[in-house]
């Protein structure tokens, strides 16, 4: 008997299987491919929301954890998917800049936020207001990440690429069984796909689409990263990744000609120099009310399990979370109940 199937394998499942792993737990992973959320949010690490200059939730503990997490894998596969750049956020008022002072000297925010504005850092980019810049910030290559997992998985017969068939799943008071293998315990971590799982349809996951375009320019060589009315980054050989889009309406899996439009808008009044549109991508973020991840224990069924609405953070989220999760199936110890999927039970179930 298995101790673990696992459902998806984007940044939830390979933090979850990488827990198990730790604790020398048997698994099998199932993944359709079907959720790309993981690989639009760009891997992007950043502690601050930088709209409003203020800390994401528990975005500098997850930070702690994250990094050395990523950087495992580094060492494992001989790839480097860790990589460390400032972002610089382009002011547009003499009242943002205030803002921003005033962020920084907040105990949580100071190491994030410097107070020495940079008037420029590109030819290409007018910021009549300056930027700001945020250190310990950058990205992990999540492409590369995933597909360095799934292959070493794949090699080791503990994945399936397929659609997982919920009416083949046979539920015991001490273990389930799929396509005749038994293993004591499900965890989903289906992303959006949530939406279509009977076991935890009932929870408030928000689909949010959010799209990317990939640009070449040889003019702009910019060499930082820069958040203004969109996100431009730096992919080297003049190729920049350039969004994100944010619609919670269209839950369609494909790149739409809005977005493009929409952002190809935004980029013209953010750089002066030409550039070329030579890529675009989509996915849907899975995102909830509160903004706090779907982890946890089903209200009826003791052995099913949720580690799911990570939304655009999931490079900091996933490793921290994965890490409770087990430690409450493993270790009987108690979930954070800001994350605790309880919080939404409770309303459906009449349970507590």
């Amino acid at each position: 008997m298995l101790d673990f199937i696992i459902v998806g394998l984007g940044l939830s499942g390979l933090a979850v299987t990488s827990r198990l792993e730790e604790r020398n737990k048997s698994y099998r992973v199932y993944e359709n491919l079907s959720q790309k959320s993981s690989l639009v949010a760009g891997g992007i690490f950043n502690p601050v929301i930088l709209k409003r200059f203020t800390l994401a939730w528990n975005a500098d503990e997850q930070l702690k954890m994250a990094i050395p997490f990523y950087q495992q894998f580094e060492k494992k596969y001989n790839v480097s998917i860790v990589h460390f750049w400032d972002i610089y956020r382009r002011f547009y008022s003499a009242e943002e800049q205030n803002n921003w002072f005033d962020a920084a000297d907040k105990p949580r925010l100071v190491r994030f936020l410097d107070t020495q504005l940079v008037k420029n850092i590109n030819s290409h980019i007018d910021a009549d207001f300056s930027y700001g810049r945020v250190s310990t910030t950058g990205n992990i290559d999540t492409e590369i990440l995933l597909d360095a997992y799934r292959n070493d998985l794949k090699e080791r017969a503990l994945l399936e690429y397929e659609e997982f068939d919920y009416d083949l799943l046979k539920i015991e008071a001490d273990h389930v069984s799929y396509k005749g293998e038994k293993a004591k315990n499900v965890i989903f971590c289906d992303g959006f796909g949530l939406k279509k799982n009977p076991y935890f349809n009932y929870l408030p996951l928000y689909g949010n689409k959010g799209e990317y375009i990939t640009i070449f320019s040889e003019e702009l060589k910019l060499d930082k990263a820069v958040k203004s009315s969109v996100f431009i980054m730096p992919m080297g050989n003049d190729l920049y990744k350039v969004g994100a889009t944010y619609n919670n309406t269209d839950k369609s899996p494909e790149p739409t000609e809005e977005a493009r439009k929409k952002l190809i808008s935004e980029i013209d009044k953010v750089i002066t120099c030409k550039y070329e549109v030579i890529d675009q991508i989509a996915g849907i973020r899975p995102s909830t009310a509160d903004r706090k991840p779907l982890v946890g224990r089903h209200p009826k069924l003791a052995n099913i399990y949720c580690c799911n609405g990570f939304g655009s953070r999931g490079v900091l989220i996933a490793p921290s979370v994965s890490k409770e999760l087990i430690e409450m199936i493993e270790d009987n110890k108690e979930l954070s109940p800001e994350i605790d999927l309880k919080r939404f039970t409770r309303k459906h179930f009449n349970a507590d």
